[in-house]
């Protein structure tokens, strides 16, 4: 038996075979669990050509974390795909205008593009949890993806703000959803060769970081070491463990100049 038998998972923003939530549903599937999966817009066409490649293909849904209408109808939406209770939830959705929030231009990013990446990449952490409550198990875990918001990066601007926001969001949710029997953890990962990261400018110089600092090392282009620990905090081997964040990042949080 794997460690996530007879759970329940949804994971969101799968998008290619590069990116940590494909190699979540992966390894939550081997590991037993009932995965659906979700993206919206555009983006479903290449989500679905991805899912093929999961055995067993998994249950695909639309959801845009920004559209009240699509929370609203979410419980509804994971019933008809076979999931009839939730045990799970991955929050692996970000974004922010590459044009303006991000590469440099942070004093001079509009406030609507701040607001719209502070939504998307945080808030939704709040409002995709609450969406789903209505279906949670006795023992839930939500698990969320960050890039180490307590610190600055070279080009991340408003998106490193909005991943501070993000955690501290999950921190809240811990405290509040707590006594109902909820975890909700963060994993910190290093820099991962995915279609988010090659949309912000400049951002191979993390690569650099990581090759000079991590002691473990890093492989840009390996994300199952990240996706291992989401499973592992969506598993019951972290039963008492919640508002923290995780790194799996080879070192590097630990390490100075």
């Amino acid at each position: 038996m794997g460690i996530l038998e007879g759970k329940s998972i949804l994971v969101t923003g799968v998008t290619h075979k590069t990116s940590i939530a494909y190699q979540v549903a992966k390894i939550a599937q081997e590991e037993g669990a009932t995965v659906v999966i979700s993206n919206f817009g555009r983006a479903m066409s290449l989500t679905q050509r991805v899912a093929k490649s999961l055995d067993p293909v998994p249950a695909l849904i639309e959801l845009n974390v920004a559209d009240d209408e699509h929370l609203a109808r979410l419980p509804e939406l994971l019933r008809a795909n076979g999931l009839e209770k939730v045990d799970g939830i991955v929050h692996s959705i970000a974004y922010a205008n590459p044009e303006t929030a991000l590469g440099g231009g942070f004093l001079t990013t509009p406030w609507p593009d701040v607001a719209n990446a502070l939504q998307v990449s945080a808030y939704s952490l709040a409002s995709l949890t609450m969406a789903c409550k209505p279906l949670f198990s006795d023992d839930v875990s939500v698990v969320g993806l960050t890039f180490d918001g307590r610190i600055t990066w070279p080009t991340y601007d408003w998106m490193g703000v909005a991943k501070a926001a993000l955690e501290s969001t999950s921190r809240y949710l811990a405290r509040y959803l707590g006594p109902e029997g909820v975890r909700c953890n963060i994993i910190a990962a290093g820099p991962l060769d995915t279609i988010a990261k090659k949309a912000i400018p400049g951002s191979t110089t993390f690569n650099d970081t990581w090759g000079d600092r991590a002691p473990l090392g890093w492989d840009t282009t390996d994300a199952v070491p990240t996706a291992k620990g989401v499973v592992a905090l969506l598993s019951d081997w972290f039963p008492k463990t919640t508002g923290e964040m995780i790194h799996v990042d080879g070192g590097v949080h630990s390490t100075g100049g």
